[in-house]
């Protein structure tokens, strides 16, 4: 009788060969549940870096604002200081009560001031919160105040040019016509 070729290989070759358990989908599996565990760990830590990045330029933009902060309280204390001595000065003329008036704010202006200053941001807009509740013409009074203050403020800082040619629009139109 004659032997299959295949038989012979199939024979001589079974011992060499081990033999391997069909696995290709437990294997997908296994690599899909790796890409998913290996993404979820790589997502994980880029929210991680999101956060402390984050963190750090919130710590930077409140540290920028409490400096300005700081710089205002010292501004506002100047300005308190001035209207003392301008009541001081009104005491020796006959205007005593205006004078009273001008001392009393500029004391409470620098008791404000260093109150600002000693405390954080939060605070100071909790302080801002409560006095518009408790005072509302009072603290729109304030803000406008504060708003004219910063108009002429921002208006004597600017370069010269700039307050020569954005002052009005008939300026403006004069050169734009010449």
């Amino acid at each position: 009788m004659q032997e299959n070729p295949t038989d012979q290989y199939d024979s001589a070759h079974s011992e060499e060969r081990p033999s391997i358990p069909l696995t290709g989908v437990v294997e997908n599996e296994t690599s899909f549940e790796d890409l998913k565990r290996k993404a979820a760990d790589d997502l994980g830590t880029v929210k991680d870096k999101a956060k402390e990045h984050i963190q750090g330029v919130a710590e930077k933009a409140e540290q920028v604002a409490a400096d300005h902060k700081n710089v205002a309280a010292r501004y506002a204390a100047s300005l308190g200081a001035a209207l003392q001595k301008v009541g001081a000065e009104m005491q020796n003329a006959d205007d005593t009560e205006i004078a009273k008036y001008a001392e009393d704010l500029g004391t409470s202006i620098q008791s404000f001031a260093r109150d600002v200053e000693d405390k954080k941001l939060r605070d100071v807009a909790a302080m801002a919160e409560d006095f518009g509740r408790r005072q509302p013409l009072a603290f729109l009074g304030a803000a406008a105040l504060a708003g004219l203050v910063a108009s002429r403020f921002l208006t004597a800082s600017a370069p010269k040019g700039a307050r020569e040619t954005g002052g009005s629009n008939k300026s403006g139109q004069e050169k734009a016509d010449v």
